[in-house]
C-alpha cells in the first residue's frame, strides 16, 4: 500500500477528526525529518480531490466535510449541474451566483446547501476548482475598437472571451477562431484570452467540421515518434510471427463491414457439427504490433479510441496498422486473436477456446451483400458467393437462436434508426437516409457479444484484473418519471423496484410497430444509464449479461487492446502476484481514460451528423413532408420525417387556432376547433426555417 492509500485510509476511519499536519505527523508516528514527505504527499492528494485543506488549515475526506467531487456541467442559461464522482449520488444544481469562476467540465469541490425536494435535485455551490478541463475555446470573433470577444461554438461555456486588442492576432469579424485561456473567469469578470488559430470564415469549405474538431482538441496527426515506431513494423506478416500460433489460413474464414470500413477488426467462419455449431471470431492481434508504452502505446490511449465524423475517421492508429498490417483484409495472412466456440443445437456454450492464430480471409463482404443474399434473395449474388452460402446460412441460423437466447433472458433491443448523412466530393450534404439494421449487422453484432462474453467470463474466474464493459441499473427517480410518462401512453411497467431488463423488453415489444415506437424507445434509453468501463464487474443491464467486456475492436478502441494484452499474458503464464496488482492499478486507470475519451467521440460524432442534417434541410426551405408527432410540448409539437430528421412546430406558428397543453394525457388541443395533436399522430409539415448554429429545424404545419 502506497503511503498516499495509507493517508487516505487512516482519514476514512470513524473516529477520524480532521487534523493539521502537525497532529498528523504525532498522531501517524512520523519521524519530524520525514514532515516535507507528508507536506508533498497531502499536496498531491489535495490537487486530486481526495482529500480537503479547510480554512484552519485541517485535513480530511470530503465526505466527512460535506463536499461533494465530481464534474461539472455547464447550461446555455449560465448555471450548472454537478455530476458527482460517486455514481451512487444525485446530480447537484449549482446557481450562476454559486458558480465562483467554475466553467464547463471542470473537475470541482462543491458544498451542497439545499437538499433535493420532489422533482428538484438539491443545490449547492463550487468552493474548490480542483482541474480546470478546458485550455482553449473555439468560437466566433466579434471585434470592437480597443478590444474582442470570442463567443463559443460550444454553448455549455456561457462566458464570451475578452481578448484584448494585442491579443487579437489579426483575426477578424465573424472569423472562427480558437483561443487559449490566459484568465479564468471571476464572481463578475468574463475569462480573458488570446487568439491563437484563425480557422476561416464559417461559410468557408470544410471550416464547419475542422471548427467541431479543434473543439473537442480531436489530434489530427500523429507525433513524429509515433511516425517513426510505425516506419520499424512490417507490411505483412513474417514467418517469425507465427511461432506459438493455431493457424487456421485453409479455413473459410470472411469478414463483413460497411461498405466504407478501411479497419477490420473481426472475421468469423462457421462449422455445423453433429452436436451443433462451431464459431470462429477472429479478431486482429494488434498488441502484438503495439508494446506496451511504446509510443504508440502512449498516443492511442490519449485518443482512447477511433472518432468517425461524418466526413472522415480520426484514427487511434497510424493508418499502417489500422487499414494496413492489422486490419483483416482479404486474402492475405495476418495475426489474430481467436475465440472458437462450440455450442449445442440450441445455441448453449459446451466448450470454447481462445488462442493466438494467423488467418488469411477468402472475402471481404459487406453488410449489404449478406443480406441480398439472405433476405432478398438476389440470384446474381447468390451466384458470386456460392461456395459460401451454407455458411451464411449457417451463420444466420445461429444468430437467430442466440438473439432468442438474449431475448429469454431479458437482453433489451432498441430499434432506434440512426440517420446517416450522404455527402458530395466537397463535403456538402446530398441526402439523408437510414441506417438500416438488417440480417448481416445482426450476425455480426451477435457473434460479437458471444466472444465478449466468453472472454469475460473466462478472466473473471480466473480472477485477473480486466477491463468490463458496465452498465448499471437505472436509478429510481428516473424510473419512476419513465412509469408516468409511459402510463400517459397507455402501457404500464411492472416491478419497478428492482427493476428487470425484462420489464422493460416487454414494454418494447408492445410498442413495437405502433406509431409511438420510436418515441417509447428513446425515452427508455434515456432513463437508463450510459454504459462505460470499469475495473469491476457490476454487469451488463442493458444485454442482461453477467459479463461482459470489449475484446473485438482493438483497431478502434484501447480498452479491447489492454483485454488482448492480458489475454496474452494469461495465456503465457505471465501473472503473478506482483503482476496482478500492476494489472490492477492500469485497468482503472484506462476504463477512467477511455470511458471520457467515448463520450467525448460521442459527442464529436452526433455534432458533424446534426451540423450536416442542419445544412441538407437548409436547402430544402419551402418543401413538404409527411412527417409523425414524436412529441408535444407545451410549446409545440416536435415532428420526424421518414429519414429520422427531427424539427419542431412551434405554437406560434399553429395558427387556425388557439392550443392548450395537457399534461397528463401529452396531448395539445385546440381551444375553438378541438383540434388534437398526440404522439404517433401523421401530419404534413413544410420547411420553414433552419438555424444553423443552434441545428435546428422549424416546421408549420401543412
Amino acid at each position: 500500500m502506497s503511503f498516499s492509500e495509507y493517508l487516505l485510509q487512516f482519514m476514512k476511519e470513524q473516529a477520524y477528526k480532521p487534523m493539521t499536519e502537525g497532529e498528523l505527523l504525532t498522531a501517524l508516528n512520523i519521524d519530524p525529518g520525514e514532515k516535507d514527505f507528508l507536506i508533498k504527499t497531502l499536496n498531491s492528494m489535495e490537487k486530486q480531490g481526495l482529500i480537503v485543506k479547510n480554512r484552519r488549515g485541517r485535513y480530511g475526506v470530503p465526505e466527512k466535510m460535506n463536499l461533494i467531487i465530481g464534474q461539472l456541467e455547464g447550461h446555455p442559461g449560465g448555471y450548472g449541474f454537478l455530476l458527482p464522482e460517486n455514481p451512487e449520488l444525485d446530480d447537484i444544481y449549482v446557481s450562476r451566483e454559486d458558480m465562483n469562476g467554475a466553467m464547463h467540465g471542470d473537475m470541482v469541490l462543491v458544498r451542497p446547501k439545499v437538499p433535493a425536494k420532489g422533482s428538484s435535485k438539491a443545490e449547492g455551490e463550487v468552493v474548490r476548482i480542483l482541474k480546470r478541463s478546458l485550455k482553449t475555446v473555439v468560437g466566433t470573433v466579434e471585434r470592437g475598437k480597443q478590444y474582442s470577444f470570442v463567443v463559443p461554438d460550444d454553448k455549455r461555456i456561457f462566458y464570451d472571451l475578452y481578448v484584448p486588442k494585442e491579443k487579437t492576432n489579426g483575426a477578424k469579424n465573424g472569423q472562427k477562431v480558437v483561443a487559449k485561456i490566459i484568465e479564468w473567469p471571476q464572481k463578475r469578470r468574463n475569462p480573458v484570452g488570446e487568439i491563437i488559430e484563425i480557422l476561416g470564415y464559417p461559410e468557408e469549405p470544410g471550416i464547419d467540421i475542422l471548427s467541431i474538431i479543434k473543439k473537442y482538441d480531436l489530434p489530427l496527426d500523429f507525433p513524429e515518434k509515433v511516425q517513426k515506431q510505425v516506419q520499424q513494423i512490417p507490411d505483412e506478416v513474417l514467418d517469425e510471427d507465427l511461432v506459438d500460433r493455431e493457424d487456421f489460413r485453409n479455413q473459410k474464414i470472411i469478414t463483413i463491414d460497411g461498405e466504407d470500413a478501411k479497419d477490420l477488426d473481426d472475421a468469423v467462419s462457421i462449422e455445423v457439427t453433429d452436436g451443433g455449431y462451431r464459431l470462429g471470431v477472429h479478431i486482429a492481434d494488434v498488441s502484438y504490433y503495439v508494446k506496451e508504452k511504446s509510443p504508440l502505446d502512449i498516443e492511442a490511449l490519449k485518443r482512447g479510441c477511433s472518432v468517425y465524423l461524418v466526413d472522415r475517421v480520426i484514427p487511434m492508429l497510424p493508418p499502417k496498422l489500422s487499414n494496413g498490417i492489422c486490419s483483416l483484409n482479404p486474402r492475405v495472412d495476418r495475426l489474430t486473436m481467436s475465440v472458437i466456440i462450440d455450442f449445442d443445437k440450441e445455441a448453449n456454450i459446451k466448450s470454447y477456446k481462445i488462442t493466438p492464430s494467423v488467418i488469411k480471409t477468402c472475402e471481404r463482404m459487406t453488410y449489404t451483400q449478406v443480406n441480398k443474399i439472405l433476405e432478398d434473395k438476389d440470384q446474381e449474388m447468390i451466384n458470386r458467393f456460392k461456395y459460401l452460402l451454407d455458411d451464411l446460412t449457417a451463420m444466420r441460423e445461429l444468430a437467430e437462436k442466440l438473439t432468442q437466447k438474449r431475448f429469454a433472458r431479458g437482453s433489451l433491443d432498441f430499434d432506434i434508426e440512426e440517420a446517416k448523412v450522404i455527402l458530395d466530393e466537397e463535403g456538402h450534404p446530398v441526402d439523408v437516409v437510414k441506417e438500416e439494421r438488417r440480417i448481416g449487422n445482426r450476425i455480426i453484432e451477435e457473434f460479437m457479444i458471444a466472444a465478449n462474453e466468453v472472454v469475460a467470463e473466462h478472466i473473471f474466474w480466473l480472477k485477473i484484473p480486466l477491463i468490463y464493459r458496465i452498465h448499471e441499473d437505472p436509478d429510481d427517480e428516473k424510473i419512476r418519471s419513465l412509469k408516468e410518462f409511459l402510463y400517459g401512453l397507455g402501457y404500464t411497467l411492472k416491478g419497478t423496484q428492482n427493476l428487470k431488463p425484462k420489464s422493460l423488453q416487454q414494454i418494447l415489444e408492445k410498442a413495437k410497430g405502433k406509431p409511438e415506437q420510436r418515441l417509447v424507445n428513446t425515452m427508455l434509453l434515456r432513463s437508463l444509464k450510459q454504459a462505460r468501463y470499469s475495473g469491476m464487474n457490476s454487469g451488463h443491464f442493458g444485454l442482461a449479461s453477467l459479463y461482459y467486456t470489449h475484446f473485438t475492436s482493438p483497431i478502434r478502441r484501447y480498452p479491447d487492446l489492454i483485454v488482448h494484452r492480458i489475454l496474452r499474458k494469461q495465456l503465457n503464464n505471465e501473472i503473478d502476484e506482483k503482476q496482478e496488482k500492476k494489472l490492477s492499478k492500469m485497468v482503472e486507470k484506462v476504463a477512467k481514460i477511455s470511458s471520457e475519451r467515448e463520450r467525448i467521440a460521442e459527442e464529436a460524432e452526433r455534432e458533424t451528423v446534426d451540423l450536416k442534417i442542419a445544412e441538407y434541410m437548409a436547402s430544402k426551405i419551402g418543401e413538404t413532408y409527411e412527417a409523425i408527432v414524436s412529441g408535444v410540448t407545451s410549446f409545440g409539437i416536435f415532428v420526424e420525417l421518414d429519414n429520422t430528421v427531427e424539427g419542431l412546430v412551434h405554437v406560434s406558428n399553429m395558427e387556425d387556432d388557439y392550443y392548450h397543453f395537457n399534461e397528463k394525457t401529452m396531448v395539445l388541443v385546440g381551444e375553438r376547433t378541438g383540434r388534437t395533436f398526440r404522439i404517433g399522430d401523421k401530419v404534413k409539415v413544410k420547411v420553414e426555417h433552419v438555424n444553423m448554429a443552434e441545428r435546428q429545424i422549424d416546421f408549420v404545419l401543412v
